[in-house]
């Protein structure tokens, strides 16, 4: 990955970000990993979980090995640029994080679950940062696609923070909002580890865990 300079900490105004473009980047028509479709429609009965936890091709890589997860693609979210290119996204002016779009059975992965490699695979203390990757591209942020994930999201923040504090960590600087968008990254960051497994991309996991036992029940929620 490209570092950022150390000064890009925060999201930059809206109307000072990039204009972007209105057409959307190519990408495969099928993950290089499993061969699922990459792109919408998704089968019927999955769900759809968006993370920003730092490179993107580290994270892609622990979810699309997730039993239960149908396909996974990196791509940008969170700013305020339509159509981002990376170069675009590295400078800071776009106000995107990368993220990792993970489309889930929930018949055979809980979303619960999936919080649990997210939070328990990046430092969500550091703010726009993980390590010496630094920018707001690499902060750490749960994007929700509904109320209920947003309320589970919230939960696992709640029940996870106490513990990052035992081990001496800070605060959790994590954004848990509503997706506004998703925007597909270019073709050859897609299953980037895959595709060059020597590529550089660190884990800063804290060693942390999720309780084990940690679950909402949906039913409690009304979307």
């Amino acid at each position: 990955m490209w570092f950022t300079d150390s000064n890009k900490q925060s999201l930059p105004d809206p109307p000072k970000a990039l204009p972007g473009r209105t057409e959307a980047v190519e990408v495969p028509e099928r993950h290089f990993v499993n061969g699922a479709k990459l792109t919408a429609p998704y089968p019927d009965g999955s769900e759809v979980a968006t993370f920003a936890m730092g490179c993107f091709w580290g994270a892609e890589k622990l979810f699309w090995q997730t039993p239960g997860v149908i396909v996974t693609a990196v791509g940008y979210a969170g700013g305020f640029t339509p159509n981002p290119t990376y170069r675009e996204v590295c400078t800071g002016k776009t106000g995107h994080a990368e993220v990792v779009r993970v489309v889930f059975d929930p018949r055979v992965v809980t979303y619960e679950q999936l919080l649990a490699t997210f939070w328990e695979n990046h430092d969500p203390t550091q703010g726009m940062r993980q390590g010496n990757d630094s920018g707001t591209q690499y902060r750490s942020a749960i994007f929700t696609s509904n109320a209920t994930q947003q309320q589970i999201a919230e939960a696992s923040c709640e029940a996870f923070e106490p513990r990052l504090a035992k081990a001496g960590y800070g605060h959790i600087t994590t954004a848990i909002v509503p997706l506004s968008e998703f925007y597909f990254a270019e073709d050859y960051h897609q299953q980037y580890l895959a595709k060059v497994p020597n590529g550089y991309c660190p884990n800063h996991s804290t060693g942390v865990k999720l309780p084990a036992d940690f679950v909402v029940t949906p039913l409690q929620y009304v979307d």
